[in-house]
């Protein structure tokens, strides 16, 4: 049982509740924590399962819990969830070696198949993985505005922002958001940050 463990870490009662039973009804052994400071003081070494953690809690929040897991030799994957308007909290926990990142509210079947997807992989997916490689190969095909667009966006820009970096107007940067979109074939925002991370482009 312990290939499909989660250690679930969320400082809200109601949301560590809700979520609990949601992956025990979808078959998860699941281990919560009210604090990251209790994952890492009852985690065994070497560890099995994945981490399902809040990004934003008070004392460590999950980007130093991610950092403190890896320099403590702790290689599970990690799957970190976020609010809204987080993202560039999610490049960095990315960044840092996080495997995928959820944004809240998420609907139940994309929390459960991102925790199956990490468990399978065990880490990061390669760039080697096709769908990366071929959301490489769709970046190529941006205009060279696009491309800046895209850039500042997983920068975690808005549209505002990304619209005074480029003097254009916000609306305009919306139609050059919408295009790269349709080229890429991200399904929103998130999936677009995931696979920028992922595959070296952010």
């Amino acid at each position: 049982m312990a290939a499909k463990l989660v250690h679930l870490v969320d400082d809200d009662p109601a949301m560590r509740d809700s979520i609990a039973f949601l992956l025990d009804t979808a078959g998860f052994e699941v281990q919560v924590y009210e604090a990251g400071t209790k994952l890492l003081d009852r985690l065994a070494k070497p560890a099995q399962g994945v981490v399902l953690t809040d990004i934003r809690m008070p004392g460590i929040n999950g980007l130093e819990l991610l950092r403190r897991l890896r320099s403590a030799g702790q290689n599970l994957p990690v799957v970190i969830m976020t609010g809204h308007g987080d993202v560039p909290l999610a490049v960095e926990a990315m960044k840092l070696g996080a495997c995928d990142f959820i944004e809240k509210p998420f609907d139940d079947e994309a929390l459960v198949q991102a925790l199956r997807s990490a468990l399978e992989r065990g880490g990061p997916a390669k760039v080697t993985d096709p769908t990366l490689r071929e959301f490489v190969r769709r970046v190529g095909t941006l205009s060279q505005r696009e491309r800046q667009v895209l850039d500042l966006l997983v920068a975690g820009n808005t549209s505002k922002e990304i619209g005074h970096a480029l003097d254009i107007s916000p609306r305009t940067v919306e139609i050059y958001r919408a295009k790269l979109m349709a080229k890429t074939q991200a399904s929103n925002l998130q999936e677009l940050m995931r696979w920028a991370v992922l595959s070296g482009l952010a």
